[in-house]
């Protein structure tokens, strides 16, 4: 089979055309589905890298980075470029494919010299400092070695004693855990042995496994089947495989498949049939599951994809992430970001932080189609997300080189094949020549240091303070609560809390709607810092948010990355994801199954120590269990008064927070 062609991945850009004229506006706007974890993930503490690129990489032209790997203070670079130079003003010279540089200086070594013959898809550090290679090569070193090789990493000799080939085809991907050597491509044999897309070998000597005997086979429109991406699980556990197939071991799997490593390699019972349907052009997206990577402690996993149009019924051009231990057809999603028609083309795992690259322009971005819609956040080629509900944190290096670029460099292009977490930082590599508005030829690293850790937001746990409640335009009352009941209020003037509504505190804040002239909508989010004393000045939370009337929201508190809320005209309790780092609203509105509760009535709300406190259309103060993952969430059955209306206080507006102080 020849080599893949990475040049469907850029018939993206002729694909829009195209289609676009096609596609109706209801597929362009509506709104994808998406189903949660049993028990919705947290949000947990994450670590972001610098957002400048390291200036001592060296450059590579022609083609793409495609792989990385490190041994000692080695870093190997491969791909398809024929060419590299140690910055941008030295002259190039030609080193096809694979090199190797030191990644303390950025000295390209004059020693790791392989001769291939083709392209390099995947590197792997292996045991006894070995460099294993696969790609889609005929000969290294001037012997043959069809397409998985073994190097010596000081001089790129061969190490004639490993035995691993892969006989019948292209090598697209490897993973290794302990001295399993997990290969993922185009062939159908391994070490003279029949496998079909997936084998595994003995790292140390290259050693087929013959208890490894899962095939993935039967491509997608009568194509020839292959596996492109796969990862193996931190505990060794489940092997994720995505590509051209459809039948993996006589078993329906179109697209991906688990497998269970624990014991005799099998496929495990999960499939989805989101990667069923088309995408765009079944010729130019013969498959569309480019890349997939498993979260730190392997419980979930998250799947990068392209495909232009057909989303929502399928995932096209979005980053997914699946739950591992879920078992059964049919599985959905915990949550899909989209970006609008544009593809994902890596992703990578990392200090708790999902990392994606490709030609995407936005994220969040599932109500437009090749543009901007409501929602829509800014990120060019490079973005990170939370793992608990995929919406970007505050990280935006952009894929641009800006005015930085040489004469005869490449500004933009078409994917990011690569993302690789090294230990010193986050390694890039791309088909062009910018980052982070510098000049990074081909392939790049994003340092650890001067990175940050992100902490998320939350209400108080604590089941007494003080609920704030609007009683006139700049005015609170503070009213003590201990869960059961209320105390007598204060009234406090407030200046800075004016034209206000829904109101929810969050740590050493409150975020509230603001009705605000000349806004896009008539109203926006704001944030005050509030410690119980004075609301502060009020600033807007994003402009990314704009798009967003919310004025409508009755009454709002915050959990977990979740934004729940009540809205004028709707008897439903809704929410939308919201990322306390950088403050963006989600751009698709879910409902919560929840019964005996008219919620068109709810004024105000606040979370309270697992239960919902609200006020009503009656001037009633009510509170009731919350339980996000229930089925209801809220039974109204439950709910308690905790203080009719009186002539002082009066439960019936939007504006009621809580918080300890």
């Amino acid at each position: 089979m020849p080599e893949f062609s990475f040049l469907r991945r850029k018939l993206d850009f002729y694909m829009r055309a195209v289609v676009v004229c096609a596609v109706t506006v209801a597929a362009a706007v509506a709104v994808p589905a998406a189903a949660s974890a049993t028990v919705p993930p947290v949000p947990e503490t994450q670590t972001v890298v610098s957002t400048d690129p390291a200036d001592l990489t060296p450059h590579a032209r022609d083609g793409e980075a495609r792989a990385f790997a490190q041994i000692g203070s080695m870093v190997y670079v491969g791909g398809s470029f024929t060419q590299i130079r140690q910055d941008r003003d030295a002259a190039w010279s030609t080193q096809r494919y694979l090199f190797g540089y030191d990644k303390t200086t950025g000295l390209i070594s004059t020693t790791f010299l392989p001769v291939l013959d083709g392209t390099v898809n995947s590197l792997v550090a292996g045991p006894n400092e070995t460099l294993i290679v696969g790609g889609a090569f005929r000969n290294v070193n001037g012997v043959s070695r069809r397409n998985l090789v073994a190097l010596d990493p000081s001089t790129g000799a061969t190490i004639d004693a490993w035995e691993g080939r892969s006989d019948g085809g292209t090598v697209r991907d490897m993973a290794l855990h302990g001295n399993w050597l997990y290969l993922g491509g185009a062939f159908n044999w391994v070490n003279g042995t029949s496998h079909s897309g997936l084998a595994r070998l003995h790292a140390s000597t290259g050693a087929i496994d013959p208890t490894f005997a899962v095939n993935a086979t039967v491509g997608r429109h009568g194509t020839s089947s292959y596996v492109w991406t796969l990862d193996v699980s931190p505990d060794g556990g489940t092997l994720v495989a995505g590509g051209n197939f459809m039948d993996v071991n006589g078993l329906s799997r179109n697209q991906m498949a688990l497998v269970d490593l624990s014991g005799t390699p099998s496929v495990l019972d999960w499939s989805t049939e989101k990667f069923v349907p088309p995408c765009g052009n079944p010729a130019a997206y013969v498959h569309y599951v480019q890349d997939v990577s498993f979260g730190g402690d392997g419980s979930w996993f998250v799947v990068g994809t392209n495909g232009a149009t057909g989303w929502p019924a399928a995932y096209c051009d979005a980053l997914v992430r699946f739950e591992t231990t879920a078992r059964g057809g049919g599985q959905l999603a915990t949550w899909a970001n989209y970006t609008g028609n544009d593809t994902i083309t890596s992703v990578e795992v990392a200090d708790n932080t999902i990392y994606l690259g490709g030609h995407f322009r936005w994220l969040n971005n599932p109500n437009a189609f090749d543009r901007a819609g409501d929602g829509a956040i800014d990120r060019l080629g490079v973005a990170a997300v939370t793992p608990a509900t995929g919406m970007p944190v505050n990280w935006n290096p952009r894929r641009s080189g800006g005015s930085s670029m040489p004469p005869g460099t490449s500004e933009w292009g078409s994917t990011v094949p690569v993302l690789w977490r090294g230990d010193d930082g986050l390694y890039f590599g791309h088909n062009s020549d910018g980052m982070g508005s510098e000049y990074h030829g081909r392939l790049g690293m994003f340092p650890l240091s001067g990175g940050r850790t992100i902490t998320p937001k939350n209400p108080s746990t604590a089941t007494s303070g003080n609920l704030y409640l609007g009683t006139g335009e700049g005015e609170l009352a503070r009213v003590p609560f201990d869960g059961a009941g209320i105390g007598a209020p204060t009234m406090v003037s407030q200046p800075n809390y004016t034209a206000a509504g829904a109101t929810w505190g969050m740590s050493d804040r409150i975020y509230w709607v603001h009705t605000v002239a000349g806004t896009p909508t008539g109203s926006r989010i704001d944030i005050s810092m509030f410690n119980g004393g004075t609301v502060g000045v009020p600033w807007e939370t994003s402009g990314y948010n704009d798009w967003f009337d919310a004025a409508d929201m009755t009454g709002a508190f915050f959990l977990n990355g979740r934004l729940y809320y009540a809205r004028a005209g709707s008897d439903a309790l809704h929410y939308r994801y919201f990322e306390t780092d950088g403050n963006y609203l989600g751009a698709t509105e879910f409902t919560l199954p929840t019964t005996g509760i008219t919620w068109s009535e709810v004024r105000g709300m606040a979370w309270v120590g697992g239960s919902v406190v609200y006020g009503n259309i009656d001037g009633g103060l009510r509170s009731v269990p919350f339980d996000p993952a229930g089925d209801p969430a809220v039974d109204g059955a439950e709910s308690t008064l905790l203080a009719a209306a009186t002539a002082e206080l009066t439960w019936s507006t939007p504006r009621m927070f809580f918080a300890v102080q």
